[in-house]
């Protein structure tokens, strides 16, 4: 069921824009549409929770942090994100790509995901939907797509 939640994600990213996503989320429309095409009314409903969390933190405004910082991981963290995971966050962080505040957003909606182990590929997927959600990385999301799809091509041959 929990992988659903990133498919239900995952279908709305590639099937409509971000308005008409929030135009139609709260609506019955949009619902009946993923539960048609068979997703769990369940994994509807928490894919759009998901969302909400995301445009709540938005909307909150980013928080100053420095340009550089450590992460410690909390034991929760560390038990649902692989060393993996924790490796990719920080390249991605070195490539510019993630501020460290973008990089506590993914980590935020990684573990709203209530997946018991989170897996790189995930990773990947938030850190390209939470890019797409914030204003003004434009350019860091043109990365990231970058390294998601080439990671996908590669994975093909």
């Amino acid at each position: 069921m929990k992988e659903n939640v990133l498919d239900v994600l995952l279908y709305l990213f590639e099937n409509y824009l971000e308005e008409e996503i929030e135009a139609r989320y709260e609506g019955c429309p949009l619902r009946e549409e993923l539960e048609a095409a068979g997703f769990p009314a369940e994994a509807v409903t928490h894919a759009f929770e998901w969302l909400e969390g995301l445009e709540a933190r938005k909307r909150s405004g980013d928080t100053v942090m420095p340009t550089t910082a450590y992460r410690v991981y909390a034991a929760e963290e560390m038990a649902r994100l692989s060393t993996g995971c924790r490796g990719l966050l920080m390249h991605l962080e070195n490539l510019g790509i993630l501020t460290p505040d973008g990089r506590e957003l993914v980590i935020e909606r990684l573990m709203a995901l209530d997946d018991d182990a989170v897996e790189e590929d995930h990773v990947r997927w938030v850190v390209l939907l939470a890019l797409f959600n914030q204003p003004e990385h434009e350019e860091a999301y043109a990365r990231m797509e970058d390294l998601v799809f080439q990671s996908y091509a590669e994975a093909v041959h």
